[in-house]
């Protein structure tokens, strides 16, 4: 599937993320880094060379499609933090809006993902951040 065929694909079908994944489409409906790190968890390198489309990537989406050697991005939201990091590691990426960062889902303040790797660099510290920070949320 090409680049137009996943953006129509996703938004007819309400997905949150979709990648084409050497031709194998994976599809998501969650919200959060939720698409991206479950999927990691079993094998660190799940997007790798795969063409991503989401609708809002934060730092945290970013440095994980990063680690997991993704090809290209396209974000329909892109944080600020999110297009330096792609712009560091050199990863091809397009988006419609550019924000300063994500808004939590009760809109009072940073998306608690963005804001748990803010400051980072490392991808490995930020992928153990952001399981953490998930641990943590679930719990809640």
């Amino acid at each position: 599937m090409k680049l137009q065929q996943l953006q129509k694909k996703l938004n007819e079908e309400e997905l949150s993320l979709i990648a084409n994944r050497q031709g194998e489409i994976y599809t998501s409906k969650l919200h959060g880094i939720g698409p991206i790190i479950n999927p990691m968890k079993e094998h660190l390198y799940y997007f790798e060379d795969a063409i991503v489309v989401d609708k809002v990537i934060g730092k945290a989406t970013a440095m994980l499609l990063i680690l997991s050697k993704v090809k290209y991005i396209y974000a329909y939201v892109l944080s600020e933090k999110a297009k330096e990091i792609l712009d560091q590691y050199q990863v091809d990426y397009d988006y419609e809006k550019l924000v300063p960062y994500i808004i939590n889902r009760t809109h009072d303040g940073m998306c608690p993902m963005e804001q748990t790797v803010y400051h980072l660099t490392d991808l490995n510290e930020a992928y153990e951040a952001l399981i953490q920070k998930q641990k943590e949320l679930m719990n809640q």
